[in-house]
């Protein structure tokens, strides 16, 4: 009974996974009888939709990792101080 079962499962999740994967990738077009919405306050040209979907730099900003190649002490924090009452 449960060969069935687990078999229609797998029959739904890959035909799931099919359905998923035939997307179409084309250019962004507004949809008929409507228009992209204005300029931006200050800019003079008008973002097409490749524009409006690209992230900031500032929003996705890229790490700076310095790696240490040794371990170090940590220099004293004169700010840790104990709670006072």
């Amino acid at each position: 009974m449960a060969a069935p079962r687990t078999r229609s499962i797998l029959l739904l999740g890959i035909l799931g996974l099919a359905l998923s994967a035939c997307g179409n990738r084309r250019e962004l077009k507004p949809v008929a009888g409507q228009v992209l919405p204005p300029a931006p306050y200050g800019r003079a040209d008008k973002p097409d939709p490749d524009d409006l979907l690209r992230v900031p730099v500032q929003a996705n900003p890229e790490r700076s990792v310095e790696l240490r190649s040794r371990s170090q002490d940590r220099a004293d924090d004169p700010f840790n101080l104990p709670p006072q009452d």
